[in-house]
């Protein structure tokens, strides 16, 4: 499969809430990355299991806070001059928190897929944006929650 028949694939399971489909899209040496991941919070996994593990928590994360994702609205897919990559821009759409806001969370992913699977994920969104989106700490809980430790 190519990248763009790998990312679609994800995609459908990714709406589906389906992580434990998604983790299976990846090599078992895959890795995945958020570069712009929040102190205490994991910016690299490696390995198929460490994928699933944490995408696992995502589905009890949006328990929790009540997070619902609705769509990825329109995708913007950058081939590049490596056939294993593509770079793939969307807005995802959620209704977040107690107030049943819709909320918007801007989304760059980049995307190495080799023998049909993913050997490299980068995940880049804003923390920001993101914090209200899937109810994150906000930057000094986070502090606070450093100094308390």
């Amino acid at each position: 499969m190519s990248p763009r028949e790998v990312f679609a694939l994800k995609e459908q399971r990714v709406l589906r809430f389906d992580m434990a489909g998604q983790a299976d899209l990846f090599a078992e040496d895959g890795v995945m990355e958020f570069p712009f991941a929040p102190a205490g919070t994991p910016r690299r996994l490696e390995g198929r299991a460490a994928i699933r593990e944490v995408l696992g928590g995502a589905v009890e994360r949006t328990r929790e806070t009540g997070m619902r994702l609705l769509d990825h609205g329109q995708y913007t897919i950058h081939d590049t001059t490596d056939p294993e990559v593509i770079v793939v821009e969307f807005d995802a759409h959620g209704q977040a928190g107690p107030d049943g806001e819709i909320r918007t969370c801007p989304y760059i992913q980049v995307l190495r897929v080799r023998d049909g699977e993913i050997v490299l994920f980068r995940d880049y969104w804003s923390m920001e944006t993101a914090r209200p989106f899937w109810g994150l700490p906000t930057a000094e809980a986070l502090s606070r929650a450093v100094t308390d430790a």
